[in-house]
């Protein structure tokens, strides 16, 4: 395995491919699928390192949509910065570092200054998306707001969810857009000068669409419960 590879998780592009990672020390073999249920899919064999399988794909790029094949098991990377077709679905490549920040320089406020209002991307606005809620920020300056929290985005189930059973973690939710929608939102609150803050989750997953348990147990303690399952582990 590249050694650069060594502690990024998530598919790393570079200019002629893509290479594949997934943390599985609890399977023999490791397939991935690009282009799943298309004329053009194919499987990749991956090697495997530790509990570490990867490989890397020439050709592959953003728009490239994959699974990883577990034991017959068709699951979706659980470090995907995209779900197209929800938690469920192919995986897809995105390059947010092609995304052009052109409020890079903004510093933030003085904690003294927030006045923060937390908002449900889903219901804000009449779109319920992140482009929605950007044609709406003019309104919450007006009103003295400094600072929005957005409710938890991780990739759920369904169109329509209060964000506290995600299981995407790195996927924001698309529902609501792309993660470049989510980037823009962010870029135009800060050129208002508005903060942007995150309501997150990293207690538990979610019951539907988190198959870690079938590739990697480890990753909860089966002594603590909570009302989702297993917890996570942090030991």
């Amino acid at each position: 395995m590249p050694e650069k590879l060594s502690t990024r998780f998530g598919p790393l592009l570079d200019d002629e491919g893509v290479t594949f990672r997934l943390w599985a020390p609890a399977v023999d073999a490791v397939t991935l699928v690009t282009a799943p249920g298309t004329a053009t899919e194919a499987a990749h064999t991956m090697t495997r390192e530790g509990g570490w399988w990867w490989v890397r794909v020439a050709g592959a790029g953003p728009g490239t949509r994959y699974l990883f094949d577990v034991g017959g098991l068709r699951v979706p990377d659980p470090a995907s910065r995209f779900q197209p077709d929800d938690v469920h679905g192919a995986s897809e490549v995105v390059d947010l570092g092609t995304f052009r920040w052109r409020h890079s320089d903004w510093q933030g406020r003085p904690w003294a200054e927030t006045v923060l209002y937390e908002l449900h991307p889903g219901t804000f606005s009449p779109e319920g998306t992140y482009e929605g809620i950007q044609r709406k920020l003019d309104h919450l300056v007006e009103l003295g707001v400094t600072a929005i929290e957005l409710m938890p985005l991780a990739d759920f189930p369904g169109t329509r969810n209060w964000g506290y059973d995600g299981v995407q973690l790195f996927a924001p939710d698309a529902s609501y857009g792309r993660p470049e929608d989510l980037m823009a939102l962010i870029d135009e609150a800060h050129r208002r000068g508005l903060m942007v803050f995150l309501d997150v989750v990293y207690n538990h997953f979610g019951p539907d669409g988190n198959y870690l348990h079938a590739y990697a147990p480890g990753f909860f303690n089966p002594e603590l419960h909570t009302p989702w399952g297993a917890a996570i582990d942090y030991t």
